[in-house]
């Protein structure tokens, strides 16, 4: 238990300083003084025989300090000038040139575009995967590419009449909310400052979009259907049995693999804003 000892000492003679500044430590030991004034010719002393703690009052300043050094902290950014993320814009702009000739009735140029998309999905993952060229952009406009050229052959063909039109309000319906809540999450783990500018600044990473298995099986189906449904008018078979069978299994896909990214706790990943994202 610590005690205080006061100790009064009377002065005589010379008149003491006038002002001495007032010393506040947590720690002393007994041959030091906590708190020591000498107005005019009297002085109070204090001390105790063993180490004491002087209490100190709280004060928001920690608080404070520890917010300004979380706003200081340095954004991370990665490099997304890279091969994948180069071919993956090449398909988002050529989804206009295709929805084009499937419009003007131009379904070999438009079977070729939809072929050169699919061949590009590929390597662009792959080369992802194997030199380890993987970003968080890239996991953005994967899908973005993927989603635009979905949107696009969904309503050129459905404005040709080769695809009911119930199908395609459920693929681009699911495809509209996907957005939506994309947008949000980028919002909600944006590092702060959260500005127009640093919002639309994808070198700076803030949420990873990863995309379920039905998704991804969802995904296969739907370019399956479109593929079949633009290649049918320049082949000389008979495939609507097909097709219709087809259209019944993406539509029960997309429903599915729209839910799956309500419930699924690994669809969204909120990346720290100080450390970047793991390949």
């Amino acid at each position: 238990m610590l005690r205080a000892i006061r100790v009064g000492v009377q002065f005589t003679g010379r008149r003491a300083p006038q002002y001495i500044p007032t010393l506040r430590t947590q720690l002393v030991p007994s041959n030091l003084f906590l708190t020591a004034t000498l107005p005019k010719s009297r002085a109070n002393l204090f001390s105790t025989s063993r180490w004491s703690q002087f209490p100190i009052p709280p004060t928001s300043s920690t608080s404070k300090n520890k917010e300004t050094a979380n706003e200081n902290k340095p954004t991370v950014h990665e490099n997304i000038y890279t091969i994948p993320n180069a071919l993956t814009v090449s398909r988002i702009l050529a989804c206009p040139v295709l929805g084009w000739a499937i419009l003007e009735g131009r379904y070999t140029l438009a079977t070729g575009l939809l072929f050169y998309a699919g061949v590009t999905d590929w390597v662009d993952g792959y080369l992802a995967r194997k030199w380890n060229m993987r970003t968080v952009l890239g996991t953005i406009l994967d899908p973005a590419a993927d989603k635009t050229l979905m949107t696009t052959l969904t309503i050129t063909l459905a404005m040709k009449g080769l695809l009911p039109v119930p199908l395609a309000v459920i693929i681009l319906g699911r495809d509209v909310l996907l957005s939506i809540s994309a947008f949000y999450y980028r919002y909600i783990s944006l590092p702060p400052p959260k500005t127009f500018e640093r919002y639309w600044d994808f070198s700076i990473p803030s949420a990873e979009v990863r995309p379920t298995q039905i998704s991804k099986y969802n995904t296969f189906l739907q370019l399956s259907l479109m593929g079949v449904t633009t290649v049918a008018p320049i082949i000389p078979l008979d495939l609507s049995m097909q097709l219709s069978a087809l259209q019944l299994t993406v539509a029960a896909t997309t429903i599915w693999s729209g839910l799956s990214y309500v419930f699924s706790k690994d669809a969204v990943k909120i990346l720290s804003s100080n450390k970047p994202p793991k390949p």
